[in-house]
């Protein structure tokens, strides 16, 4: 029987997609830029093109399957200012919060019963896994954000903002049950500041099950990144999806203040707690270096293999099970002004380094420069910092 030209097309599409045995994300044929469209166009099946890693769908299932779907149009632009893709690269996937923070600069937090006045208050974009995927596409990395908003005017705004940031929000969704999460950051004057979190959308209003399309993107990222300030069943799918398809999993131990579950643990790459969380968890001290290395230790334990400590002021440190931790001191910063946001940003330099093919001690040193950038400058979103401004930065420091 006659094919038509049509049949003849998919023939050859499918021919040079075995020939190529590709991964990841692909950009469509008419353009190279990455730049972010429109809500819930990756929603539709017929609008996205994702060679996924291969999936088993049971333990018993040794016959991986793959994907193939329509090309993905967030890749599509033909706007000459944003940065060309040279090569197809697995994205950057965040599945994460996003909050409304609702800053008030205090020269100190109030004493019980007391009431303090503060110098300002404004409301910027933030949340732990908006800062960090808005930090992944202003380091010039494919970035997907994996969220939830609510139908009011915080939505809107973190939506821009992501957005703006270069972020691809296709699988970002407005629900009408449930607000925007917001985040009162109370900010004193040394920069210094404490935090109080409203779930809203972010714990709420998740389906019991995520949908193909998100976990699909979740199974063709290079990396994933997780946090605690959405649910952990919501993570367990998430982690173990990614861990299915051998793709990486950073957990931010940042957020709820509750055992992790073990089952998201074993399916984690890397652990990635500060010197509280650590202690918090372990319940044992983390006040020196010999103290947070026994802490460590006890996450070996809970089945995680890779933990990246962020210290703070004393830098941070990676433990990897079987091998001398490395140590990485901070790059001191002209002046600090706001230290929200800091461990976010060292969390996604870390990934997109690594993502990139860097080293350990590379991915430590870019992710430093990228903090200390950082701290000076107001806001979570806000101090993002762009990719040339990190390297300058490394050049000079």
């Amino acid at each position: 029987m006659t094919q038509t030209p049509k049949q003849n097309f998919e023939e050859e599409e499918e021919k040079r997609d075995s020939v190529e045995n590709m991964k990841g994300l692909t950009t469509p044929l008419q353009s190279k830029y990455w730049h972010p469209t429109s809500l819930n166009n990756l929603k539709n099946p017929e609008s996205f093109n994702l060679y996924s890693h291969p999936v088993q769908f049971n333990g018993k299932n040794n016959n991986p399957i793959s994907r193939k779907v329509k090309p993905i149009s967030c890749f599509a632009s033909e706007n000459t200012n944003q940065p060309i893709l040279k090569e197809s690269k697995p994205p950057l996937v965040v599945v994460g919060s996003a909050n409304a923070d609702i800053y008030v600069e205090i020269d100190r937090l109030p004493k019980e019963g007391e009431t303090i006045s503060a110098k300002t208050g404004q409301t910027l974009a933030g949340g732990k896994g908006a800062n960090q995927a808005v930090c992944g596409g202003k380091l010039d990395y494919p970035t997907f954000f994996v969220g939830q908003v609510g139908e009011d005017a915080h939505g809107k705004l973190i939506t821009e903002a992501l957005e703006s940031g270069g972020v691809c929000v296709d699988h970002l969704t407005t629900v009408s049950n449930a607000p925007t999460g917001n985040a009162v950051v109370m900010l004193q004057s040394d920069g210094e500041n404490s935090i109080i979190i409203v779930g809203g959308a972010n714990m709420s209003c998740w389906p019991d099950e995520l949908s193909y399309e998100d976990l699909e993107i979740v199974r063709s990222a290079g990396i994933v990144l997780l946090q605690r300030e959405i649910p952990d069943f919501v993570n367990i799918q998430v982690a173990k999806a990614a861990r299915n398809a051998g793709v990486p999993v950073i957990l931010d131990a940042g957020g709820a203040d509750s055992p992790i579950p073990l089952e998201l643990l074993r399916c984690v790459e890397i652990f990635s707690p500060n010197e509280t969380e650590l202690a918090r968890i372990t319940k044992m001290p983390t006040g020196n270096f010999e103290q947070i290395s026994n802490a460590v230790e006890q996450c070996y334990d809970l089945g995680v293999n890779q933990v990246l400590v962020k210290l703070g002021a004393n830098g941070s440190a990676l433990f990897t099970k079987g091998e001398e931790p490395l140590r990485q001191p901070i790059i001191k910063a002209a002046k600090v002004i706001d230290t929200t946001g800091a461990g976010d940003t060292f969390t996604a330099a870390f990934a997109v380094a690594l993502v990139e093919g860097k080293s350990k001690e590379e991915c430590l040193r870019f992710a430093a420069a990228a903090a200390s950038l950082c701290v000076q400058v107001k806001g979570a979103i806000p101090s993002m910092p762009e990719k040339r401004a990190v390297f300058n930065l490394l050049q000079s420091a």
